[in-house]
């Protein structure tokens, strides 16, 4: 059997075991397993060893804990809840403009996280009564918190970027410099979607009634600086290390002990809050660590087979085809693979592979890495199986039904179709922000 059979046959049997609901790390890591053993003997039991020693000796991962359980601590001390508040006050009056702030509170969850399921959960329990109750367009609100919560996969510091790092073996830092301004500018495009489409539909986000906006300055103020204690957080994590005072793990302890300190200070710092901090920062780091193990595995088995050079000759050398064309082709597959599998499978999946590919065409890796986070937020949206989707239907009232969210979510998609596009036309957009700190 050729080693591209091997490859292909590896390919698909990962790809069955995921869709029969296996677990990610058990699909690709017992494939890989497998392999090894099959193609070199008792020899390949070195790979998961391997793998291991390169995960321990990758001191960025060290990150991930400290900013998951920054995020858990400001949603489960309900710190986040204020920012909403602040948000409601200040923004209410204008038409659309709690739909606006939503936005705006996904961008700091994000922030806080990095991961679009905090947003997702945050988002439909906080955002959506209060936007429903003051008869707000269900459609456009589903697609409002969708759109915002697949935010928190781009906006540092993004877990899934310091996936991609470890498996590109690309600096974290950059990657997330790099993702600042694609992020931001995502955010604003689609607040500019809401502003223009309530200004010419006035019914689709109405301005807060006047019994609502009675409230003083002394109390607006208060809750201005409620709001604004988590982006001091960010700043307290992201200053230090921009100015090259920090690393970037000790940036993410400063941004862990800020957060605790925050609710401590809020009173807020209860035994629970702090034992289901705990709990879910374990659970979450457990499982990225247990994927990239078996990510690393995988991809050490489709190196030795010579996978990657079998696929750059087929398309460079007997398709011809141009290496824009194949980078648009890999982006369609992301989207592909987005209607039935997270962020994080189709990464471990397609990464030992087009990582080396895109590197062989003369793409950038750091402007890759953003060019795949925002193509899985479009695959996150996409029907028939978006992943958003479902995580939307699970957490959204009874009166919002399923092709709701489907139809909410198409201008939002469109939306996010012309930032990919104008990353990959003006790649600056990327590279501009990581190139200016770390050019210094």
């Amino acid at each position: 059997m050729s080693y591209e059979l091997i490859a292909l046959l590896m390919f698909a049997s990962m790809m069955l075991m995921l869709m029969t609901g296996q677990r990610v790390f058990g699909a690709i890591g017992g494939i890989a397993t497998i392999a090894a053993l099959l193609l070199w003997g008792p020899g390949g039991s070195e790979l998961p060893f391997s793998a291991v020693m390169k995960l321990m000796k990758w001191y960025p991962m060290l990150t991930l804990p400290m900013f998951i359980f920054m995020g858990f601590v400001l949603s489960e001390s309900k710190i986040a809840d204020d920012l909403y508040r602040m948000f409601h006050v200040w923004m209410g009056p204008v038409r659309g403009g709690l739909a606006i702030g939503t936005i705006g509170l996904m961008v700091l969850i994000s922030a806080m996280n990095g991961l679009s399921v905090a947003g997702m959960a945050i988002g439909a329990t906080i955002a959506l009564p209060e936007l429903l109750k003051r008869n707000y367009d269900k459609r456009m609100v589903t697609g409002v918190i969708q759109a915002g919560s697949s935010l928190g996969i781009l906006v540092p510091p993004s877990v899934v970027l310091v996936l991609y790092a470890m498996i590109a073996r690309q600096p974290v830092g950059q990657l997330w410099l790099a993702g600042v301004v694609p992020g931001l500018m995502m955010a604003v495009l689609f607040i500019l979607y809401i502003y223009i489409r309530c200004k010419l539909q006035p019914e689709l986000g109405p301005a807060i009634k006047s019994a609502d906006a009675d409230i003083s300055k002394a109390e607006k103020y208060r809750l201005l600086l409620a709001g604004l204690l988590p982006i001091g957080i960010f700043a307290s994590m992201m200053v230090p290390f921009l100015n090259g005072w920090t690393s970037l793990v000790e940036s993410s302890a400063i941004g862990a002990m800020a957060a605790f300190v925050a609710a401590v200070l809020k009173r807020r710092m209860t035994w629970e809050v702090f034992e289901n901090s705990l709990k879910q920062t374990l659970g979450v780091s457990c499982m990225f660590l247990w994927i990239v193990l078996a990510a690393l595995g995988f991809g050490a088995v489709f190196d030795g087979l010579g996978a990657v050079k079998a696929i750059d000759g087929l398309f460079t050398e007997q398709l011809g085809l141009n290496p824009w064309v194949i980078l648009i082709l890999m982006q369609l597959s992301f989207i592909l693979m987005g209607t039935f599998l997270d962020d994080t499978a189709m990464l471990v999946i397609v990464a030992p592979l087009y990582v080396p590919l895109v590197k062989a065409l003369g793409f950038d890796l750091i402007w890759y890495g953003v060019l795949y986070t925002i193509t899985t937020q479009i695959a996150y949206m996409t029907p028939p199986f978006g992943y958003n989707l479902f995580l939307m239907r699970a957490m959204a009232p009874p009166e919002i039904k399923l092709k709701d969210i489907y139809s909410s979510i198409i201008p939002f998609v469109m939306v996010m179709m012309l930032a990919l596009t104008l990353v990959m036309v003006f790649p600056d957009l990327a590279m501009w922000l990581p190139n200016y700190v770390y050019g210094r």
